[in-house]
C-alpha cells in the first residue's frame, strides 16, 4: 500500500470513528436520562398522566382507526380486537381505512356487518386510489370521525380490550396532544431474528422514548397502538405524506405547535414482528429514507425555534439517527485496510487501538440493550444472547440500509411499502416468493470481504482488527443467508405482555378478540369465523365508502 493511501485510509477511518462515536455516547445520555426518571414523578414539561378523576365524566367519543392494506391474513384478527375494546359501544367509532386490493376488503366488510350486527358502530371506507398511502388514508377517514380522540392501530397489533381505558386518563391535562403505549412481541421466539427485533424495540420505548420523554425532549408517536386528541392533529398541520415517515413527521409539527406527549412504557400493546429478513428490510427501508427525509423537513425548523439547546440537540441525534447506517458500512469497509495502513506509515505499534475503539463504539450499546432486557424481566443468558443478536443485526442491516439514507438525502420519493404481516398463515402473500430479498447479493458479497479481511487480519498479525471483522461478518452473512430464520404453521403468543416478566403470558391476557358471542380464543391469535359471518357475497353497504 502506498504512503498516499495508507494516509487516505486512516483519515477515513478516523473521520467516520469520530462521526460514529458521538451516536454512541447518545445511547448512554438515554440510558441516563430513562433510570434518573425510576418510578417516580414525571418532569412537568414532559407532560405527565395525571391521576383519573374520582368521579369519571361522561365518556369521551373516541374514533379508532385502521389502516389497512392487502392484509387478507390479519383483518379479521384486527377488527375483532378493535371491537372487542371495552369503551362503552354509544361512544365508540371504529373505521376500516382500506385501500387493499385483493380480498382483504372482502373479508372486511364481512366481518364489519357481523359485529354491526352486535350493536358495533363499524364502517369500512374503501378508497379505489391509494393517494398519499397510509397518511392519506389516516386523513380521508377524519373527514369522517366522530371522534374527539382518535386511537391509531396498524394491521399486526392486537390490542387488549382495556387499552382505551389505560390511555384515555393520561388525556385530562388539555396540555396532552397524544399518548403512546408501548410495543410487545406476540412472535418473539420465533427465531434469531424476531428475539434481536425484539430486543431492539425493548431499548426503543423502555429507554429511548422514555429517556426523551423523562427529559423533556421531543420523542415520536410510533405510527400505531397511540391515542391522538383531534384537536392536536389538525393543530400539527393534519396528516401529509411527503416523507416515507409520516407518524414523525406530525409527531414533531405537533410538539413544535406547542402540544406535550405521553409515554405509556406501562401500558403494552401485543403486535407481529418481522419473521424474515426480506419483510424486515421492507420496514427498515421505510423508517430509514422517511427519518432522512423528515430531517431534510422539519430539522431547520426546529434548530431555528425557541426551544431549549436540549431538546435541539436531541431532536438533530433523533431525525440524523440513520446516517449511522452509512458510517458504520464505511466502517466494516475500513478497519482492515486502516490497520494494513498503520504498518505502511510505520504506527502500526498501535494495534490495541482497533481493539480499544471497538470496546468505546460497542460498549454503550451492549450496557443499554443489557438493560432493556433485563427491564423486559430476560434472564442474564437469554439477555447476553439477544444483546449480540441485536448488535449482529444492527451491523448486517448496515449495508442494506445504506442506500435507503443516501435516497433520503437525495429527495427521492419512493413509494410506501407496508411491512408484510402473515397471522397464521405460513408466509405473507405480500412478501418477495422465494424467499428472496432485494440487496441479498450485496450483503452476501459484503459478508465475504469481511471473512477475507478477518483471514488477511490472522495473517498479518492484526488481532485488534479481529472483533470488529467478526461482528460485520457475523452480522452480513446472517441477514444474508436468513441464518436460523424458519416458517412456521402459525403465529403464537410468546413474549410477556408486561415488563418484569419473561414468560408467555396467559393467552387471555394477549387476545382480546374472537367472536362477539364467545371468549377469546385460547393459545392461538387467529380468530375462528365459526357462524359469526355468514357465507353470503360482500357488497359496499350505504355506511361503507365504496
Amino acid at each position: 500500500m502506498t504512503e498516499a493511501l495508507s494516509i487516505a485510509a486512516v483519515s477515513l477511518y478516523a473521520i467516520v470513528l469520530a462521526l460514529l462515536m458521538p451516536f454512541a455516547g447518545h445511547r448512554l445520555t438515554l440510558l441516563w436520562l430513562a433510570r434518573r426518571g425510576g418510578g417516580g414523578a414525571v418532569r412537568r414539561q414532559a407532560g405527565g398522566p395525571p391521576p383519573p378523576p374520582a368521579d369519571p365524566p361522561t365518556p369521551p367519543r373516541v374514533t379508532v382507526q385502521l389502516p389497512v392494506y392487502n392484509e387478507k391474513h390479519v383483518i379479521e384478527r384486527l377488527i375483532d380486537a378493535a371491537c372487542r375494546l371495552s369503551h362503552p359501544r354509544t361512544h365508540l367509532q371504529i373505521q376500516v381505512l382500506d385501500d387493499s386490493t385483493d380480498e382483504t376488503t372482502m373479508l372486511a366488510r364481512r366481518r364489519a356487518r357481523a359485529w354491526r350486527r352486535k350493536g358495533v358502530d363499524i364502517t369500512v371506507h374503501h378508497r379505489k386510489v391509494r393517494t398519499g398511502y397510509k397518511a392519506g388514508a389516516l386523513a380521508a377517514g377524519l373527514e369522517s370521525a366522530t371522534g374527539e380522540y382518535i386511537l391509531i392501530l396498524d394491521a399486526d397489533f392486537v390490542p387488549r380490550p382495556d387499552l382505551l381505558e389505560a390511555l384515555l386518563p393520561s388525556m385530562a391535562d388539555p396540555g396532552v396532544g397524544m399518548v403512546q403505549a408501548r410495543w410487545d412481541h406476540l412472535n418473539e421466539q420465533h427465531s434469531w431474528l424476531t428475539r434481536a427485533q425484539a430486543l431492539l424495540l425493548d431499548g426503543h420505548f423502555f429507554l429511548e422514548q422514555r429517556g426523551r420523554y423523562l427529559g423533556g425532549r421531543f420523542f415520536n408517536f410510533n405510527g400505531t397502538a397511540g391515542l391522538w386528541r383531534r384537536q392536536a392533529l389538525a393543530d400539527a398541520g393534519g396528516w401529509q405524506s411527503d416523507t416515507l415517515t409520516e407518524d414523525l413527521d406530525i409527531s414533531y409539527r405537533a410538539q413544535m405547535a406547542g402540544w406535550r406527549f405521553v409515554l405509556r412504557d406501562d401500558v403494552g400493546v401485543p403486535a407481529e414482528l418481522p419473521a424474515t429478513p426480506a419483510s424486515l428490510l421492507v420496514q427498515q427501508r421505510r423508517w430509514a429514507q422517511g427519518g432522512v427525509q423528515t430531517a431534510r423537513k422539519l430539522l431547520p425548523r426546529v434548530l431555528r425555534g425557541p426551544w431549549r439547546p436540549a431538546v435541539k440537540f436531541e431532536s438533530f441525534v433523533h431525525l440524523c439517527g440513520h446516517l449511522a447506517h452509512p458510517l458504520t458500512f464505511a466502517l466494516s469497509l475500513l478497519v482492515v485496510p486502516a490497520a494494513l495502513a498503520r504498518r505502511t506509515l510505520a504506527i502500526d505499534r498501535l494495534w490495541w487501538l482497533d481493539l480499544a475503539l471497538f470496546l468505546a463504539a460497542t460498549a454503550p450499546f451492549i450496557v443499554f440493550y443489557w438493560t432493556a432486557a433485563r427491564r423486559r424481566g430476560r434472564a442474564k443468558g437469554a439477555a447476553a444472547r439477544g444483546v449480540a443478536g441485536a448488535l449482529a443485526l444492527a451491523a448486517g442491516l448496515s449495508v442494506l440500509l445504506s442506500g435507503a439514507v443516501l435516497r433520503g438525502l437525495g429527495r427521492a420519493r419512493d413509494p410506501f411499502h407496508r411491512t408484510p404481516k402473515t397471522g397464521s398463515a405460513a408466509r405473507s402473500s405480500y412478501e418477495p416468493r422465494g424467499g428472496d430479498f432485494r440487496g441479498r447479493r450485496l450483503v452476501l458479497g459484503a459478508g465475504a470481504f469481511m471473512v477475507a479481511a478477518g483471514a488477511v487480519a490472522i495473517a498479518t498479525g492484526h488481532w485488534g482488527s479481529l472483533p470488529f471483522v467478526g461482528l460485520f461478518a457475523a452480522g452480513y452473512l446472517a441477514v444474508g443467508l436468513g441464518a436460523g430464520v424458519r416458517r412456521a404453521p402459525g403465529l403464537r403468543v410468546s413474549a410477556s405482555a408486561r415488563p418484569g416478566q419473561s414468560a408467555p403470558a396467559t393467552p387471555q391476557e394477549h387476545q382480546p378478540h374472537g367472536h362477539p358471542d364467545r371468549r377469546p380464543v385460547p393459545e392461538r391469535l387467529w380468530p375462528d369465523s365459526g357462524d359469526l359471518v355468514g357465507s353470503e357475497t360482500p357488497v359496499a353497504e350505504e355506511d361503507e365508502a365504496a
